[in-house]
């Protein structure tokens, strides 16, 4: 991997997609003083950039306020379709929930973050309601905690250390040891169960979706209200159509 340093490291390029990056988390009719201040990049080189985009049509314009265009969907989709068990994970998501009566998910590991790549709505309407693409620190929901458990011990140990452990609610783990001992465990039985960490109102749990070779490649979920619901009551009710469904997944990997 070519780090910044390195020859092989195409600096122009980079600063490309660093202008989409900072679009995307902006919103629509930004400015190029907002382009600038949110990809930390100079004004003439966020300008040429724009020029460039807009001529490629990822990017539109009024000649004032700049906007992503759907065309931007290609790079994200490109990444969906290249995964081999995409098309099939969101019909076996689409089964689970149906079967299961929740809003059921799948995610993989970015950095940091978890991020949705299927999310599949029951009925019951939840106070927070992630879309595909939508991005959460790993640490604080179940399918994140069953993705740290599938790392090796030195990334866990390197993940633990750079993230700020923040206290998103009173149920939020913020000790370092306690998380860890936390992830090992889910290591050990295969499943994760968080409840209230993110949002005081969600609960989930989440096992890890293997490869042929049997290495963790995604999670899945289901996500519960909070308050009906404790680890020993939703094991009994998910974990095993959980697995089932992980591994209808894991058949076309």
């Amino acid at each position: 991997m070519a780090n910044a340093d390195s020859e092989a490291f195409v600096r122009t390029f980079a600063r490309g997609l660093k202008v989409i990056e900072a679009m995307g988390r902006g919103g629509n009719h930004l400015t190029i003083a907002d382009i600038s201040e949110a990809s930390d990049l100079p004004r003439t080189v966020v300008r040429r950039f724009l020029l460039t985009l807009i001529e490629l049509a990822f990017v539109g314009t009024d000649g004032k306020h700049y906007w992503l265009t759907p065309k931007v969907l290609r790079l994200g989709m490109s990444y969906l379709y290249a995964l081999p068990f995409w098309r099939q994970a969101h019909l076996v998501l689409e089964e689970l929930a149906g079967h299961v009566g929740e809003s059921c998910a799948l995610s993989v590991l970015d950095e940091e973050d978890i991020v949705y790549i299927g999310r599949v709505h029951s009925k019951r309407i939840l106070a927070m309601s992630p879309v595909m693409g939508s991005r959460f620190p790993a640490h604080v929901v179940a399918m994140g905690r069953v993705l740290l458990a599938s790392l090796p011990e030195e990334e866990l140990d390197a993940y633990l250390g750079r993230m700020k452990l923040t206290r998103l609610t009173p149920w939020t783990i913020t000790d370092r040891d306690e998380l860890a001992n936390h992830i090992r465990a889910i290591r050990e039985a295969g499943y994760a169960w968080v409840d209230r960490e993110l949002d005081e109102s969600i609960c989930g749990i989440a096992v890890p979706i293997r490869d042929a070779a049997g290495s963790v490649i995604a999670a899945i979920n289901v996500s519960l209200p909070a308050g009906l619901w404790d680890e020993e009551k939703a094991k009994q009710a998910f974990l095993v159509p959980l697995r089932q469904a992980a591994a209808r997944i894991r058949s076309v990997s």
